[in-house]
């Protein structure tokens, strides 16, 4: 009677203890469904690893993206989900963007997620003189407000001139860098942006690789897009103090 007692204490054990462990892996798997969904669908977190978008963004800050702001495809999957051979081309909800917002999306080319600025809409006529920008032949304003030299994130001192820009039929300024007027992708030829497109230009002008760039994106599909960039979190970036040199402020919950 008490070997039989004991099996039974032991099988009464193994049950409860298997029926915990059941329920722990449907809430693990509950909560990873429902965070995937959460971050296909609503927000989405990225960090910057380069320099392309100075002084808007800096290496190491930490942002977080609007999903639902253009709609949704099977870039918007987090992970390399958006690899699965059964999703197909083409987006849901698709809204076309505004042309001056900071958006995340996959380089069609080589399958990264990359950061940039929305320059040109679908039938937009594009290109640079001498470093200034000229959208459907409108020359865009922008006013120099400041000149320094600082430290890129590989070590290397530059000088730059800080030009506030002011895009078409827009009151919002935002920053740019320019090391010179005579770069590499300072003078162009005319970009017309195709039906379902986007072009894209890195606000540090003299160092992206964007749709003006022949190793760059080129125009990017509205399906490409992934989201909105919307607040800078925080930020990693540290920045060692240095005489005559110029050093980016730590931002917290910065709306970009």
């Amino acid at each position: 009677m008490k070997k039989s007692g004991v099996e039974s204490e032991k099988k009464f054990k193994t049950h409860t203890t298997f029926k915990w462990l059941l329920r722990e892996i449907k809430f693990f798997i509950g909560m990873t469904c429902l965070m995937l969904v959460f971050l296909t669908t609503v927000w989405g977190h990225y960090k910057i690893p380069s320099e392309s978008m100075q002084p808007t963004l800096e290496v190491g800050d930490h942002l977080y993206v609007s999903k639902f702001a253009y709609g949704y495809s099977r870039h918007s999957m987090v992970f390399n989900l958006h690899k699965l051979p059964f999703l197909k081309k083409g987006k849901l909800f698709s809204k076309l963007p505004e042309r001056g917002d900071v958006a995340v999306f996959r380089n069609p080319k080589s399958d990264i997620i990359m950061i940039k600025r929305i320059i040109g809409l679908p039938g937009d006529k594009i290109f640079l003189k001498e470093g200034r920008l000229y959208i459907n032949e409108k020359l865009v304003k922008r006013e120099n407000t400041d000149e320094f030299l600082y430290r890129e994130h590989k070590s290397s001192v530059v000088k730059v001139k800080k030009y506030d820009e002011t895009l078409l039929n827009s009151d919002k300024a935002y920053s740019i860098y320019e090391r010179s007027d005579e770069g590499p992708l300072d003078i162009t030829n005319e970009f017309i942006v195709p039906d379902g497109k986007i072009f894209f230009m890195g606000d540090n002008r003299d160092n992206s690789l964007d749709s003006r760039a022949y190793r760059g994106p080129g125009y990017v599909p509205l399906d490409h897009l992934i989201g909105r960039a919307e607040v800078i979190m925080f930020s990693f970036k540290r920045c060692k103090k240095e005489e005559n040199l110029v050093c980016p402020p730590f931002r917290l919950m910065k709306r970009i």
